[in-house]
């Protein structure tokens, strides 16, 4: 059994990772935004199930640093984070200004440093643990209209690896999780661009972010087998899998995109084996058990 402690819990994966979790009999910390207010159904849903609510904002370190202390409080100890929190876009990379990105960047990536910071210096002194990172498909390729969130992804699953590398000595061990698209309240909170000066310059192609999101929501429809549950049910693997046999990274698709990325992934483990080994640094690939 362990302690865990989620961001995001709310809505889509999160909501239902913690329901998963808590089936497998795990101790639950589910951190949201508002829980008395906004997420309140959320929040006493995931409560008479057995999990512990706290507000934490993932942009705001103050609440973060509250937060994970309550959290350790609470439990009496954390085995796992999971850096879930996380909103999309849609929409022409061009038109979205610096200040979509510094949003889009304080929850998807700055977000998660902060969560990792306030949690480590307790694994690390517990000699184990497990930080799981939310990443997407996304974050290996990228695709037309989701540029700005190509771009966070990207960042977060070089945070994750090098966190892998690096901490691999005290026994905390750093893991992605790389979902496709699924049918979640995510699609419904996609940021947009801020600054539409350029659609008539763009001619039809403005038109083109819908349509390639209409299009793709009708793929979903027509693939029952894409279930958001596959991605909860991939997280509570990884947690249930012991400590030095764990993935570096879970592909979660159904769609056939997943197909394609796990090869790269396969590869970018032999090269970063090859180029560590050859600099005398093999031994950072391994977690001490």
């Amino acid at each position: 059994m362990a302690k865990v402690v989620i961001t995001g819990a709310n809505g889509g994966f999160g909501a239902l990772t913690v329901k998963t979790l808590l089936k497998n009999g795990h101790e639950v910390v589910a951190t949201m935004r508002s829980p008395d207010s906004k997420n309140k159904a959320s929040a006493d849903e995931l409560s008479v199930l057995g999990a512990k609510i706290i507000n934490l904002d993932v942009t705001d370190e103050e609440s973060v640093n509250e937060g994970i202390k309550n959290t350790i409080e609470l439990l009496g100890g954390l085995d796992v984070v999971i850096n879930n929190a996380g909103i999309g876009v849609l929409g022409i990379q061009e038109q979205f200004t610096i200040d979509d990105f510094k949003k889009l960047f304080d929850v998807n990536v700055f977000g998660v440093q902060r969560v990792n910071r306030a949690a480590l210096p307790h694994l690390r002194k517990e000699g184990s643990g497990l930080l799981i990172h939310i990443s997407s498909i996304l974050g290996r390729i990228t695709f037309p209209f989701y540029g700005p969130y190509n771009a966070s992804k990207w960042a977060v699953e070089a945070l994750a690896e090098n966190y892998r590398i690096e901490l691999s000595g005290f026994g905390v061990d750093s893991c992605l999780v790389e979902p496709g698209g699924y049918p979640t309240g995510f699609f419904d909170n996609l940021m947009k661009p801020s600054d539409r000066s350029q659609d008539e310059s763009y001619g039809e192609m403005v038109h083109a972010p819908k349509q390639a999101f209409d299009s793709f929501e009708g793929a979903l429809a027509n693939n029952p087998v894409q279930d958001p549950q596959n991605v909860a049910d991939a997280i509570v693997k990884l947690i249930n899998t012991p400590a030095g046999n764990r993935p570096a990274r879970t592909v979660v698709d159904k769609m056939g995109m997943g197909d394609h990325i796990g090869p790269y992934n396969n590869q970018l483990a032999q090269i970063h084996e090859g180029l560590f080994n050859a600099f005398g640094m093999g031994d950072m690939l391994k977690l001490k058990v």
